[in-house]
């Protein structure tokens, strides 16, 4: 059955989509800008599951001028009829070098309710999380850490040049009160058909745990613009229960051109 920890899970899996190494991180932010919209369709087997969204803005928070990116999901349709999905992840982070600063969490599931807020501080590698709902505070060890959705656009600014076909890399993040490692493998260069046309990408699979949810090791696929842009362009998943797709639905604002293949 199509549960919401499965649409959560993909909605989390959007918003850190591209997840390359850190190694070769640059502090200028040439794959995005302020007004980039990207929004996708949720497929769960045939049903029209949901959308998710994330639009990158500009706020000034204690006299620091940050970019907020903030990403949304939500069921439509059949889906609602199992449940209703409303979710918000939202990170204030650093321009030039990347750090996240604030990071926010809104759960809204059939009354199942999450408002969470992390409070970065890399000069003492601590983070702050405040449970808004159960008013707590914890202070947790950080190092070198992204939050899910801060992630997303650090990793955006790699250079995938002297990437090989079965090459790994490793990435931190930071969530739900815990640091740990996400592996990711590049498979291939791949050239799909869209909505929009076809167009290069970087086929890659991030090495996710075998058991309750996905099917093997490798039941994750994620494609990504082979281009300045490195957006993610489609994801699928194979479940125990079934299969998860979100596709590309439409975009706004990119920093760079978006590249079709031109039919011969």
């Amino acid at each position: 059955m199509f549960t919401k920890k499965y649409f959560l899970l993909l909605f989390i899996i959007l918003l850190q989509g591209i997840l390359y190494s850190q190694a070769n991180a640059t502090s200028f932010n040439k794959a995005f800008k302020e007004g980039e919209f990207l929004k996708y369709r949720i497929h769960f087997g045939a049903i029209n599951a949901g959308f998710a969204t994330i639009k990158l803005t500009t706020e000034t928070k204690n006299g620091q001028e940050l970019y907020h990116a903030s990403g949304k999901g939500w069921t439509v349709g059949t889906a609602k009829f199992f449940y209703v999905v409303k979710d918000t992840y939202e990170s204030y982070f650093t321009k030039g070098y990347i750090k996240p600063v604030i990071h926010k969490r809104r759960v809204d599931e059939d009354g199942y309710i999450i408002r969470r807020d992390k409070f970065f501080d890399f000069d003492n590698k601590t983070v702050t999380v405040e449970d808004l709902e159960k008013n707590t505070k914890k202070v947790y060890p950080i190092d070198k850490v992204q939050d899910m959705v801060s992630a997303l656009y650090y990793l955006r600014n790699l250079d995938l040049n002297s990437i090989k076909n079965g090459s790994e890399a490793n990435v931190n993040l930071f969530f739900d009160g815990e640091s740990f490692p996400f592996r990711l493998k590049f498979i291939k260069k791949e050239i799909i058909k869209t909505k929009f046309g076809k167009v290069k990408t970087w086929k890659v699979q991030p090495l996710v745990q075998k058991g309750r949810v996905f099917e093997n090791n490798e039941s994750l696929t994620i494609w990504i613009t082979d281009d300045e842009n490195k957006i993610p362009i489609r994801i699928k998943a194979s479940l125990v229960v079934g299969s998860l797709k979100a596709d590309l639905e439409n975009f706004s604002g990119l920093a760079n051109s978006f590249v079709i293949v031109a039919d011969k």
